[in-house]
């Protein structure tokens, strides 16, 4: 069996929403020390709504699938709806993970959580 999905191998080669978004409404970085994954992700939100999302991420091809299928899933959405990502749901949406890299979907999870705080920290709501 393989050790990663069609899924999982898919957003680690064809990653989507790379980049990063000039003067974004919310960004958030997280790290992970013991495995060196970094995820920083770029919000910009239009009326509630996550008109784009972008991310870069340094790490392995889990950490890239995690954080690319997570902005996948938020993208066009309302910020509510981001703000209950799971990692799970993020996982499902791969197909699963190994059990030893499902703390990926937990940095996209927690990476997409940073990117809000931050967009309500600078747009002064709780």
């Amino acid at each position: 069996m393989a050790l990663y999905s069609e899924k999982v191998m898919d957003h680690f080669r064809n990653p989507r929403n790379v980049g990063v978004i000039e003067n974004a409404d919310g960004v958030g970085e997280v790290g992970n020390a013991k495995c060196g994954d970094i995820m920083k992700i770029y919000l910009k939100i239009e009326n509630d709504i996550i008109a784009d999302v972008k991310f870069e991420t340094f790490g392995c091809a889990s950490a890239i699938a995690s954080s690319s299928m997570a902005t996948e899933l938020i993208k066009g959405k309302p910020v509510s709806e981001a703000l209950a990502l799971t990692n799970q749901a993020v996982a499902e949406a791969l197909d699963g993970l190994p059990a030893h890299k499902v703390h990926c979907s937990v940095l996209a999870e927690e990476a997409i959580k940073n990117a809000l705080k931050d967009y309500y920290a600078k747009s002064n709501m709780e």
